[in-house]
Order: structure tokens, then C-alpha cells, then sequence
């Protein structure tokens, strides 16, 4: 088990600054009440609501038209004052790389460059945290890179020091840290040369396209998903160059391509989620869409009644991502994610607005049944397990709450060449598989040192424990996460044995970045009182969440806790709800 000293050698580098939080407002927690999801409006839909609120300009971005630009949110004004990928399309960012970020912060354009615009770029400045500095988001599909391109990334983070690193993320993908301004376009350059792109990660863009983290390989596999979603992510970043046609959505947009019984993709948390399903002797997709989470509202994906064929999977995303385009709503950031609209239309509205673009004016109704067996048991990605080919199996590694340095992103490239064939998949709980070992090569493999510290088999506690970046350098975020996830689940473990894994999320704010809702117990960050009056970090606790076909998420099952209180509330409700057993209670037993 590590000790307090090697989580803090983990997850930071040595003199990185720890920073205090911003106190920010309860109030930012409370949920607002929503409507049944998908259910149609009271009267019928005018026409005139369903014309676009949008039009294309010469150079082929889209806008919003003049007449819809009243009450719009400031981002939309942002967007409207010049168009975010223009830094790339048009040469913008070798200008703004050149520009000392003093002299930037002088202009309000230049300063939404840096803050905003470049989002679309994948950029993300931390002016609280870092200032200077920015978090790089990658576009990974399915979360399959090579080992050539993680040594690239190491070598990225590595000319930072003590402030750069990389983090897995909850949609198998990579971000990383400590980037400044004057080396962007070298960096966006090697990114090319290595067939990997940063565009449209960010803002009102379509997300990393998730899909099985064993596509290809797994024994049981329903479809191979890499194929879908690498023309998902081709399509939405135009091949490296840019998808104008799409970089103007009223909000963030993500989607999964299924390919198991397992739903390692968590279908039900997307924006679109294609379901394998057969129909008329034809393989192809039934669609499940506007699953989302935000501070005010989460919600499941819900059916929209079309099946597609296998041959269709761009033409049906692009349709629905041209009605969310033209018809979404752009005042109020908390009210513009898809499933709003639907909310707004009702589903069968929305529908045949997805309808009218598809090629032919026309949606197949879904398929009766999906390919899914219902109960199918969940398989554990971590450890040594045997590939559908013949002499070779998979290792899992666990990768403590997702973060690497520079030096360990080189040992896995290392031995994804050494022991398997050159490749890595990431995965949605921030771990790392290396495919494709032979078998003869596993003992040898087990007993590489890094695996001591990536552990094929760790904890039932630590193995699915996820969190976000925190307010080590995110700026939103109210509490800090990686660190304390790790102590506060190495402190429970001192106090009791779980009998089966337990999946623990930590997000450091109600945006809910890790996702604390599909967690068996989630924590969201808060600032709250202690017991004796002091502003102390603290978390609202959730429980309940649950993933596969019986999904649910997860509610609130007590608020505003004080993070120093957090451990013997945590051991209380492990032997509660999930039958954990205390330790001095197994000690007794032994003795006995």
C-alpha cells in the first residue's frame, strides 16, 4: 500500500506549488428542477422555431444569425467577435505565440484568445493555477495511441520540468500540462508528424470519440469499434485540418461507439451512443442520445427510435449534430446541452429534424432489440488476460488516478515495444492496457519495475478510483482531488476489507468532470464549516450510481462534508452498503 510520502512524489512533481482554493458559493450546488426527459412540448411546435438559427460566411464557418443574437451568452459573443479557429485555419496562433502574454492581457480580443478561442485548439490556460501555462487535450479515438507518439508527448512534458505532466482522462484520452504560448505551433506541428491532433477537444466542440478499450482484441467483442470511431473523430476534425461545419455548437457535445456486452463506453452518459443492433439481416446501430452531466442537471440518454446502418454512422452524427447546430438554444450555459433542445422539441420532433439531413430526407426506426445481453457481468480490464488471437493476451495496468510524468510515459512506450506490439489503450477509469503480449513474454513483463508502481493488481478500492485534475491546476475546481483520493482510500483500506471492487469518483466541482454520478460513492468538491466554525475544504458524497445495462446515477447522500471527515464516513458506509468488514473486527476473528 503507498504511503502518504510516495502519493505526494506521485502525483507531484518535486517544488510544485501547492495552492489554496477559492471559496466559492454552496449555492453553485443546488440542482435545478428539470423536465421528464424527452417528453414533447404541451403544444405543437411553431415553424418558425424550427428554422435555423444559424448561417454560413464566406469562409465556410457558421454564425449565428442576427436576428438570434439577443440574450446569448458571453461565450457566444466571444464566438461572434471572431471565430476561434481562424487561430488555426487562418495562421492566428503563430501571431499570438509571439505575443508576451503581458501584452495580451492588455487586449480583451487578444486576452479570449488565450482564454477562450484557443480552447478550440485544445488548449486550455490556467491563468489561476499556472499562469502562462496551458493544459493540452489530445483527440485519441478509442483511446488507441502508438508508442511513437507517447514518447512525443514525454518529450513535450519533459522541457517543462517540474511543471509538466500528463493525466488519462475519464473519455480515454490524453491531457497534458505545463505547455507555454511560444511553443504551440512546434507542438501542434509534432503532434501531425506523430498522426495525432489537438483540434476541437475544447468548448463547443464535439469530444475524444469513445469506444471498447479491447476493440479488436476481445474474445467476446460484439464489434471492432476502432474503425467507427476513427471516422468519427476524421469527420469531426475535417483529418487535422479543421471541421468548420461543426465548430460552432451551442455546447459541448460527446459520443461512444459500443462494441461490448461490458458498456466500458458508458453509453448512457453520452450525447449520442450507438447501440449494435441487427435489422433485416443487417448489422448497424440502434441510437441512444442527450445523456449528459452539468452543475444544475444530469441526465441518461434516452432512445431516439432510429437504427442506422453500419455505413451510416457519419451521415446520422452529422445530421444530428447540424439540428443541434441550427436549432440549439444559446442564452443560458446551464440550459444548452442537446438533451434541452430534445426536451424543448420532444423527441419525435427532434427526430425528424435529424431526419430531414440525413442523405434522402430518411431515419429507419430502431431495430426491436439491441445486441447487448442484459446480463452480462462486467470484466475486469486490469491484470493479465488472453486475447481472441491465439498465444497472446492483454495486461492491464493501473495507473493511480491517472496522472504519469514525462519518465513514466517513456518506460510504457518502452514496453509496449518490448513486450507487445508498439500500441497503448487508455482507458474511461484513467488506466493503460498493453496489447498484444505473447505469452511467453507475461513473466517477464510482471516483473518490470514500473509495474510496481503501475500495479496489474492493486486494491479492490484503488483499482476504480478516479479523479479529476483538482485545484492543483484546474480553476474551476474548489477542492483538491488526485492527492487526497489516494489518501483518503489508502486510510480506509487501514480500517476495513471490501469483498468485491468498489468504484469511488472525485470530482473537484459541481461540473462533474469525473463523473461522480456513475459512482458506486461519489464525492464533489465544496467548501463547508468544520466543527468549529473554520471555512475547511469538504464534499458532497453521492451514492447509488451504477454502469452497465441497469445504469442509474447515482444521488446526494450527504452534503457539504468536511474532507478531514471524510474517512470513517467512507469505512461507515462501505460496511453498510457494500459489505466491507472492519479490520479489528478480522483480527478478532483470527484470533478466535
Amino acid at each position: 500500500m503507498a504511503s502518504s510520502t510516495s502519493i505526494q512524489r506521485l502525483l507531484f512533481p518535486p517544488s510544485t506549488p501547492h495552492r489554496r482554493p477559492t471559496v466559492l458559493s454552496a449555492a453553485t450546488r443546488t440542482p435545478a428542477p428539470a423536465p421528464t426527459p424527452g417528453t414533447e412540448s404541451s403544444t405543437a411546435v411553431d415553424s418558425s422555431r424550427l428554422e435555423s438559427r444559424v448561417e454560413q460566411t464566406e469562409k465556410g464557418y457558421w454564425i449565428l444569425k442576427e436576428k438570434h443574437r439577443t440574450g446569448i451568452n458571453p461565450q457566444e459573443k466571444v464566438k461572434l467577435q471572431k471565430e476561434p479557429m481562424s487561430l488555426f485555419n487562418e495562421g492566428g496562433i503563430h501571431e499570438l505565440a509571439a505575443v508576451p502574454m503581458e501584452e495580451i492581457d492588455k487586449s480583451k480580443l487578444s486576452k479570449d484568445d488565450v482564454d477562450v478561442r484557443l480552447k478550440w485548439l485544445g488548449l486550455f490556460h490556467r491563468r489561476k493555477q499556472q499562469y502562462g501555462r496551458f493544459m493540452m487535450r489530445l483527440k485519441l479515438p478509442n483511446g488507441v495511441t502508438t508508442s511513437e507518439q507517447t514518447r512525443y508527448l514525454a518529450g513535450v512534458i519533459a522541457a517543462y520540468g517540474d511543471q509538466g505532466c500528463a493525466d488519462v482522462t475519464t473519455r480515454q484520452n490524453w491531457q497534458i500540462r505545463g505547455v507555454t504560448l511560444p511553443d504551440v505551433p512546434a507542438i501542434l506541428d509534432g503532434l501531425v508528424a506523430v498522426g495525432l491532433t489537438s483540434l476541437q477537444s475544447g468548448m463547443d466542440n464535439v469530444r475524444n470519440p469513445v469506444g471498447n478499450p479491447l476493440a479488436g482484441i476481445d474474445p467476446h467483442e460484439i464489434v471492432d469499434t476502432r474503425p467507427y470511431t476513427n471516422l468519427l473523430s476524421s469527420y469531426i476534425t475535417g483529418n487535422f485540418k479543421g471541421n468548420p461545419e461543426i465548430t460552432n455548437l451551442p455546447r459541448k457535445w460527446n459520443v461512444c461507439v459500443i462494441g461490448s456486452h461490458d458498456l466500458y463506453e458508458h453509453p448512457h452518459i453520452n450525447d449520442l451512443a450507438y447501440m449494435p443492433a441487427m435489422k433485416n439481416g443487417k448489422f448497424g446501430f440502434n441510437l441512444l442520445v442527450g445523456g449528459f452531466f452539468s452543475p444544475k442537471r444530469c441526465e441518461e440518454a434516452i432512445p431516439l427510435d432510429a437504427w442506422v446502418p453500419g455505413d451510416d454512422v457519419i451521415p446520422v452524427c452529422k445530421a444530428i449534430l447540424e439540428a443541434y447546430r441550427d436549432l440549439g438554444n444559446r442564452g443560458n450555459r446551464q440550459r444548452t446541452r442537446m438533451m434541452w433542445l430534445i426536451d424543448e422539441l420532444g423527441i419525435e420532433v427532434f427526430r425528424s429534424e435529424v431526419a430531414k439531413r440525413m442523405p434522402g430526407g430518411k431515419l429507419e426506426r430502431a431495430a426491436e432489440q439491441d445486441l447487448i445481453d442484459k446480463k452480462w457481468e462486467r470484466r475486469d480490464l486490469l491484470g493479465v488476460h488472453p486475447q481472441k488471437q491465439p498465444g497472446f493476451s492483454f495486461v492491464g495496468l493501473h495507473i493511480p488516478v491517472g496522472r504519469v510524468q514525462a519518465s513514466d510515459m517513456v518506460d510504457l512506450a518502452r514496453l509496449a515495444d518490448q513486450y507487445g506490439s508498439g500500441e497503448l489503450r487508455l482507458t474511461v477509469e484513467q488506466n493503460i492496457i498493453i496489447p498484444n503480449v505473447e505469452n511467453s513474454k507475461i513473466e517477464s513483463l510482471l516483473k518490470e519495475p514500473l509495474l510496481e508502481k503501475f500495479s496489474p493488481e492493486p486494491s479492490l478500492l484503488m483499482k476504480s478510483l478516479v479523479a479529476c485534475t483538482g485545484n492543483q491546476f484546474c480553476g474551476q475546481a474548489i477542492i483538491e482531488t488526485k492527492a487526497r483520493a489516494l489518501k483518503v482510500t489508502e486510510e480506509v483500506e487501514r480500517l476495513v476489507s471490501v469483498p468485491k471492487t468498489v468504484r469511488m469518483h472525485w470530482t473537484g466541482c459541481p461540473n462533474t468532470c469525473a463523473q461522480v454520478q456513475v459512482a458506486d460513492i461519489g464525492f464533489m468538491g465544496c467548501m463547508t464549516r468544520d466543527s468549529e466554525g473554520k471555512i475547511v475544504e469538504g464534499a458532497d458524497v453521492f451514492l447509488g450510481g451504477r454502469i452497465g445495462s441497469d445504469s442509474h446515477l447515482g444521488e446526494v447522500y450527504k452534503k457539504a462534508v468536511p474532507c478531514k471527515d471524510l474517512v470513517p464516513l467512507v469505512a461507515d458506509i462501505l460496511v453498510e452498503k457494500f459489505g466491507a468488514v472492519r479490520r479489528d473486527r478480522e483480527e478478532d476473528d483470527e484470533e478466535n
